[in-house]
C-alpha cells in the first residue's frame, strides 16, 4: 500500500470515484464519507457514494445523504457504479469483510482503491493506496488531515464542516475519550470558523430519536446490564425478542454501550447484541 500522499498530485485530473463506508455506518462512516465527497466533488471530479446496509434515519439529516446509495436495496447500479470507478475510497473500515456483499464486488473492481481508516490491523494487500492510524479519532479527521495535506483547506465550507464535526465529535464521545487530542481541537477550531452551527448538529444527532429508543434504554440498563466490579467490567447483552418489542430500528443502540463507562470504577464496556442474522460486538 502506497501513502495516500501520492495521490495528491493527481486530484487535479478529473476522475469517476467511489467513496464506500462500513455496514450499518455511524456518524463517522457518513461524516467523513459526504465530508470527502463535497471536498472531491468541488474538485470537479464525478463522486458516488456507496453504503453497503441502509443507515439510521438520524443521519439522514447530513449534506448529501440524500443521495447516498443503498447497497443492498441497488446492487445492480451499484455494481455498475463500482466497475466504473477510477478511484474507489474505502473509508471507516480496514478489511473488506466489513462492506458485507460489497467486498467481493469492492476486490473485483479495477480501480484503484484507497483507504482511509483508524482501526488496526488493516487489510493493507487489497489497497493501492491508504493509509491507517490507529493514533487518530476518527476517519472524519484523517479526511480532514488528508485536506490539509492536498493544501485545500480553503474548499472547507459549512457544508463539508458540519459532516467532519458530526463524525469527529461522536467517535471522540462528544471530546471526552482520550483520542480528542489537541489537534483534534484545532480541527474543530478551523471547522467552527466556516461559521456552521454546531448547536444544530448535536440536536440532528441526539435529540432526533422516537420515544421507544428511550424505553428501550431502560430496559436494557434495568435487565440486561451485567456490572463485574471484581473486573472493573460491565456487560449488556440485548437478546433478538428486545429488538422486536421495542421496534429498534438501525442506529437505535449506537451509543448504549458508553452508558456503563459512567459508573464509578468501570474501565470496560461490552455490549452484545443479537440481530438474528448476525451477533454484534461493541467494546469500549
Amino acid at each position: 500500500m502506497q501513502p495516500i500522499t501520492d495521490i495528491i498530485p493527481l486530484l487535479p485530473d478529473p476522475r469517476s470515484i467511489v467513496i464506500v463506508m462500513h455496514q450499518k455506518p455511524d456518524a463517522d462512516a457518513m461524516g467523513s464519507s459526504l465530508g470527502l465527497y463535497h471536498i472531491l466533488t468541488g474538485l470537479g471530479h464525478e463522486v458516488r457514494v456507496i453504503s453497503p446496509t441502509n443507515w439510521a434515519e438520524w443521519l439522514s439529516w447530513m449534506p448529501g445523504a440524500e443521495g447516498v446509495i443503498d447497497y443492498e436495496l441497488n446492487m445492480v447500479m451499484s455494481n455498475g457504479i463500482l466497475e466504473k470507478a477510477d478511484w474507489i475510497f474505502c473509508l471507516d473500515f480496514n478489511v473488506l469483510h466489513r462492506t458485507r456483499k460489497m467486498a467481493e464486488p469492492i476486490e473485483k473492481a479495477p480501480g484503484k482503491r484507497i483507504l482511509i481508516d483508524h482501526h488496526q490491523q488493516p487489510q493493507k494487500e487489497v489497497f493501492t493506496y491508504g493509509i491507517s492510524d490507529t493514533s487518530k479519532s476518527s476517519a472524519s479527521e484523517m479526511v480532514f488531515d488528508f485536506i490539509e495535506s492536498a493544501s485545500i483547506g480553503h474548499r472547507i465550507n459549512q457544508t463539508v464542516a458540519q459532516c467532519l464535526f458530526a463524525g469527529v465529535m461522536t467517535d471522540t464521545g462528544s471530546f471526552r475519550f482520550s483520542s480528542a487530542t489537541s489537534s483534534v481541537h484545532r480541527m474543530v477550531a478551523f471547522l467552527k470558523d466556516t461559521g456552521f452551527d454546531h448547536t444544530k448538529v448535536y440536536e440532528n444527532l441526539f435529540d432526533n430519536f422516537l420515544e421507544n429508543r428511550l424505553r428501550f434504554i431502560g430496559h436494557a440498563l434495568l435487565n440486561r446490564m451485567e456490572v463485574f466490579y471484581e473486573y472493573n467490567t460491565a456487560l449488556i447483552s440485548i437478546p433478538w425478542k428486545d429488538l422486536v418489542k421495542y421496534q429498534i430500528r438501525t442506529g437505535d443502540t449506537e451509543g448504549l454501550v458508553n452508558y456503563p463507562l459512567c459508573i464509578q470504577g468501570i474501565k470496560f464496556a461490552a455490549l452484545i447484541i443479537d440481530r438474528d442474522e448476525e451477533i454484534k460486538c461493541s467494546f469500549r
